[in-house]
């Protein structure tokens, strides 16, 4: 029988005697013309949740304007040849930096090139990393109907209704209906962590599942969703194990949003609220 969660992890002790590499390191692949903020969003919510080092990963077109929103994560520009896929300098770059990940995110911003596509089928299928998928990564994996038990490592997947509806054929109003049954059923035959968004978060890895109860219609907003992508990110960087960074990403977001709201009112919440707000609800909860 499913076992429902209602504990909260926390995050363990910072190590006095740590430095960046002691809390974790992420790689966050997305951005994109026009989405270029997503990208950044994530990597910024990552670094304020702790880890010690980010990396935003994204096309060159936008690497300047995604490094303009934050100086504490680096990035790395992705150029792609005319054929849509990175260039042999480019793709040594890009796995070199790779390597030194604890964790990676991919989908903020990503939109649906060929080289979006390229990247998130590689890093699904083959990367050995725990690998969290969020927005265009997961409609290009429901695009290519991947076999989530190919992937070699741990996935979790991050949908709002109209993806999971893309995701797995149901319609929005069945999803709905049943999100705890269909989120368990989904996470149980795929062997991934699955955090279905919307009001009450459903989070499961087909055993245990929580239900979120942190949050306020004023994270319906353009940007939340990628804020929440780094925030989970960086707590498996950190050594969370796969359900309880999600679980506990899933709370910190929520809580971040009402602390938001306490200073703006529910209307006047923006993504970019957040990231700090998260460092606050981290502080709260210690």
């Amino acid at each position: 029988m499913p076992q429902h969660i209602d504990l909260i992890p926390h995050l363990p002790p910072r190590d006095r005697e740590g430095h960046k590499g002691t809390f974790g390191t992420v790689m966050i692949i997305g951005g994109s013309l026009g989405m270029a903020g997503a990208a950044g969003l994530a990597g910024m919510a990552a670094l304020r949740t702790g880890c010690g080092l980010v990396f935003v990963a994204c096309p060159k077109e936008v690497q300047s304007t995604i490094a303009s929103y934050e100086p504490s994560y680096l990035t790395l520009g992705l150029v792609a040849d005319d054929s849509g896929i990175l260039t042999k300098e480019t793709r040594d770059q890009f796995y070199a930096t790779l390597r030194k990940a604890s964790a990676i995110a991919i989908g903020p911003g990503l939109g649906k090139s060929r080289l979006a596509q390229e990247l998130t089928l590689e890093l699904f299928n083959g990367s050995s990393k725990p690998v969290v998928l969020d927005a265009d990564a997961l409609n290009l994996i429901a695009e290519a109907k991947s076999d989530f038990q190919a992937a070699n490592g741990v996935r979790i997947l991050t949908p709002h209704p109209g993806e999971m509806s893309r995701l797995t054929g149901l319609s929005i109003a069945e999803i709905e209906k049943s999100r705890e049954e269909i989120a368990l059923d989904f996470a149980a035959r795929q062997g991934c962590v699955l955090v279905l968004k919307g009001p009450h978060t459903v989070v499961t890895n087909g055993d245990d599942y929580y239900v979120n109860r942190t949050g306020n219609s004023g994270m319906a907003t353009g940007g939340s969703g990628d804020v929440l992508t780094g925030v989970i990110t960086s707590l498996l960087a950190q050594g969370l194990t796969p359900f309880a960074a999600a679980q506990l990403g899933v709370y910190l977001h929520g809580l971040a949003g009402d602390l938001a709201a306490t200073r703006t009112g529910e209307h006047g919440v923006i993504a970019s609220d957040l990231p700090l707000a998260v460092a606050e609800a981290i502080r709260q909860t210690q």
